[in-house]
């Protein structure tokens, strides 16, 4: 007599169907195709956390981009003249202070302008 593995067969498909569960039609419930459409879609997630890193970047750059050129300053000269004073904040930060302490941008600007300006005189 052989043995078949009912249980552990069961459970197999159980797991994979829900992690299928909320597709809609055959994805949802038939075992082969659940088991292509959840493995591109766990494709999907891994490659979506790399485009979330790169999309919040971008979006860190735009804010700031915006609240220096208010100041008169573009975004790259902005940039090279926090790394000329030394300036040690990353994007992320530098956006915060854009959007929530406009005063403390203002005098990161003044500080970013003055190293350029000191960097032309020599």
């Amino acid at each position: 007599m052989r043995v078949k593995g009912g249980i552990k067969h069961a459970r197999r498909r159980k797991r994979l169907l829900r992690l299928a569960k909320g597709f809609k039609g055959k994805r949802r419930n038939c075992h082969k195709i659940a088991k292509q459409r959840v493995m591109k879609a766990l494709q999907n997630a891994y490659f979506g956390r790399k485009l979330r890193k790169r999309d919040f970047r971008a979006l860190w750059i735009m804010r700031i981009n915006a609240a220096s050129r208010l100041e008169g300053l573009s975004y790259s000269r902005f940039m090279h003249g926090l790394n000329l004073a030394g300036v040690g904040l990353n994007r992320k930060m530098l956006a915060e202070i854009a959007v929530r302490d406009a005063q403390a941008f203002e005098q990161l600007t003044r500080l970013a302008q003055a190293q350029l300006s000191k960097g032309q005189d020599a």
